[in-house]
């Protein structure tokens, strides 16, 4: 079980910006949704999903405004949204304390899994190459999370080139992304996209 931990490991630090939401409950325990700001080095902020147990935060100021730490995994799950099933994810925290203060290396992720879709290769107006990658990550009682990643630059053309099931190491941070959905002509919702921007890689050669 322990390897299980090893192999998707996710560190933030940053501010609550949001009350507790009941999620659900699950042997009598129950679960709690709500978001935390995380500074990048640009001056700006992702803002990201939580989900926590109860029995975590029991003794935790949990009040807006409070700076944390979180130690846990990246999962996913899928939801019917507007009709048409969609990838959600979250930070499942197995850790959370008070902090003072937040460091210089607040947002950390790392996932040890496999390619499960065809990588896809684009440049963006401005002429930067971007990879967007899905990753399956194992998780315990034959359960996986999906994982969006996106590489860039140099990774980016060598990820382009991997195929499914190829088995990779990634090391980022999770970022939160807005992005217009056209669901009509004249209906356009704004949503919100999580991904791992990938600052390292590695391809795993399986013996």
């Amino acid at each position: 079980m322990q390897n299980l931990f090893l192999t998707n490991k996710a560190y933030v630090e940053g501010k609550i910006v949001s009350p507790l939401t009941f999620s659900h409950e699950m042997y009598g325990e129950g679960f709690y949704n709500f978001f935390i700001e995380v500074p990048r080095l640009s001056q700006t902020v992702d803002v990201l999903p939580v989900t926590v147990s109860e029995r975590l935060i029991a003794n935790l100021d949990m009040s807006q405004g409070n700076l944390i730490s979180i130690e846990g995994q990246i999962r996913s799950y899928n939801r019917v949204v507007d009709g048409a099933s969609r990838l959600l994810l979250t930070i499942f925290a197995r850790d959370i304390k008070r902090i003072d203060t937040i460091s210089d290396k607040p947002n950390e992720i790392s996932l040890d899994g496999y390619i499960c879709k065809q990588p896809v290769y684009r440049t963006t107006p401005l002429g930067r190459e971007i990879t967007d990658i899905l990753i399956a990550v194992n998780r315990a009682y034959n359960k996986s999370d999906y994982v969006p990643a996106i590489a860039w630059g140099r990774n980016a053309r060598f990820s382009s080139k991997f195929e499914v099931g190829t088995h990779v190491k990634i090391w980022g941070r999770m970022q939160s992304r807005e992005y217009e959905k056209k669901l009509s002509d004249d209906n356009i919702v704004k949503r919100i996209a999580y991904e791992v921007s990938i600052s390292k890689l590695e391809k795993v050669e399986d013996e």
